[in-house]
Formats: C-alpha cells, structure tokens, sequence
C-alpha cells in the first residue's frame, strides 16, 4: 500500500510539474482594434508621471489632470485597462478635468512606471495599494467625493473593490466596459484572440495553492497579444492575474458598497452590450446601464462621444 501512495503521488507530482513546466503557449497576434484607435488621439499634453508611497515602499506612478477651473466637484480615480498605463486613459482624463473634475490616472502595480512589470508580492496587493492612494488623495481633497472608474479589467478590478470595504469611499464606482470573467454573460464569442491563457499552469499553480504551496505564483500565466506599445506590458503572472479584475462578479455586485454604473459602446469589440443590463438586473435591478451608439471597446475612453454618457454615469445620485 505505501508502495502505492508513493507511485501515485510521484505520478501526480510529474504531471503538476509537467503542467507548471510546459503547460503555456505563444502569444497572439496584435490586434489592430486595440491600438489603432490611440492613433488618433492627442497624447501631446500628457502630464508628466507622479508618484504616491504604497506601504511597502514602492512609489507607484500616476498622473494628475486638474480640474480646468475652480474647487473640483469630485475626484475621479481613473483604472486603465489589461496591459495598459495611465497613459492611455488620457484622452478620457482631459475631457472630465474639462467638466470640472480632477482626475488620477492610475499606473496599477505590475503595469507602466509601478512595480515590477508583470506581477505582484501577494494576491490582495492590488487592493492595499488603492487604499494607499485613497489615503494619499484624502490629504489633498479632505471632503470632495471620490469616484472610481475603471476600464475593461479595471472595471473588472473596480467592481471587485466596490465590494470591498474599501468601497465605501467612493460615491460611485462606474464600470466603462468591464470585463466580468471569461464565462460572464457579456463576453462577445470572437474569431481573433486577444490573449492566451495558460490554462495548464493556472490549474495546476491553483491545485498547488489549495495545498499551500505558491512558490510557482510569480510565473506567467497570461500572454497579450498587443505588443507593438512599448508601454504595455506583454505578460501577466499568476498572481497579476488574480489580483487586477473580479474573480466572482456576481458576488461583488450583490455585495457592493458603492453605487455601480456601467457604460458600454454598442460596437464593443469584445462584449455584448445589450447583455449587460439583464446581467446586472439579475443580480441587483436597478443598476443604470449606457450604451453609447457607433462606439467600439477602445474608443470609448478616446473619442469624445462617450464623454458625455460617462460624465453622466459619474455624476448621477441615487
């Protein structure tokens, strides 16, 4: 018998290895609906990178855009998408400072100028750095109301903290075309593949975590396929992966502490717009859903006809 268990758990440990070793794949193609719509956009005027201190000592990079004139009537906490920098929030950025607002775009950990590119100390880090901002941002605007935005996977991340506890400093976190999970009824079933999931590994790093064993957490996990920025970052590792979106959307939106909004173009390359609201009603009616016309996954933070419907969404009291 102990001969047995002993065969048997070699045999488990070669194919977990096997799994972790081998179990990843080549990165997809660039797809040209991801960076052609930044052409097009003014990035002459971006503010130079800033840095606030997270806890554990690392500065972590932002970028400020001043509310135009006057006290601001909120402070919007912009969350770039997958692979992205607070770079690319920019031209959505200028146009809400233009309304009044001050906004920070942030470099999430393990993107841009924060952390190491790619990945994270531990799972909730991503977490425990926006609370470091809030705090940091509460300093220089005590009482002006905080809001939350976040794009595609930061949407995703941004649902996730509205659940949190620390979701109750924001008066209201708006979810621009976020990404729920990838068997969330809003994913859009596409020929051209944005990235590619080592799902061998990820398996096998999860058997490996429910045993506790993590020293296989830094590896990738996630290959991008949009690469022809030198800003972005090309991989994510298990733990990045885990950290910067919502593992459970339809628990985070029953359980939010913050006011949700979701905005959504009706061309969106990789979700389907009009399953969003039935999504949202199933779990928490009354969530309001935009869906702003011709607009497709990228262009609605660079052209100016989503400013409105998202202007509209961050200001709207319950």
């Amino acid at each position: 018998m102990l001969i047995g268990l002993a065969i048997t758990l070699l045999v488990v440990v070669a194919i977990l290895g096997g799994m972790v070793a081998f179990g990843t794949g080549k990165a997809p193609e660039p797809l040209q609906a991801l960076s052609r719509p930044f052409r097009n956009a003014d990035f002459s005027d971006l503010p130079a990178p800033q840095t606030f201190p997270a806890r554990d000592g690392v500065p972590l990079t932002y970028r400020l855009h001043a509310a135009k004139a006057g006290s601001p009537e909120r402070i919007v906490t912009l969350i770039h998408g997958g692979t992205a920098s607070s770079a690319s929030m920019h031209p959505l950025a200028k146009a809400l400072a233009a309304q009044g607002m001050t906004v920070y775009s942030l470099d999430i950990r393990g993107h841009g100028g924060s952390g190491r590119r790619g990945d994270l100390d531990y799972p909730a880090q991503l977490d425990d750095d926006l609370a470091d901002f809030v705090a940091f941002a509460r300093k220089q605007y005590p009482s002006t109301p905080l809001v939350l935005a976040g794009f595609s996977a930061g949407g995703g991340f941004s649902l996730h903290i509205a659940a949190t506890p620390l979701g109750t400093s924001f008066e209201r976190v708006v979810l621009l075309a976020p990404m729920l999970g990838p068997r969330a009824p809003t994913i859009k079933q596409i020929d051209n593949v944005l990235v590619k999931v080592f799902v061998p590994r990820i398996i096998a790093i999860a058997i490996l975590n429910s045993i506790g064993i993590h020293a296989f957490d830094h590896l990738q996990t996630l290959a991008f396929g949009d690469l022809n920025r030198p800003e972005l970052t090309p991989n994510y590792s298990y733990l990045l992966m885990r950290g910067f979106g919502t593992t459970d959307y339809a628990s985070d939106v029953r359980n939010a502490k913050a006011p949700l909004a979701v905005v959504v173009g009706a061309e969106d390359d990789f979700f389907q717009p009009d399953r969003f609201a039935p999504t949202m009603d199933a779990i928490r009616p009354g969530i309001p859903v935009t869906i702003v016309p011709s607009l497709a996954h990228i262009p609605l933070i660079t052209e100016p006809e989503a400013v409105p419907a998202i202007t509209t969404a961050i200001r709207r009291q319950v």
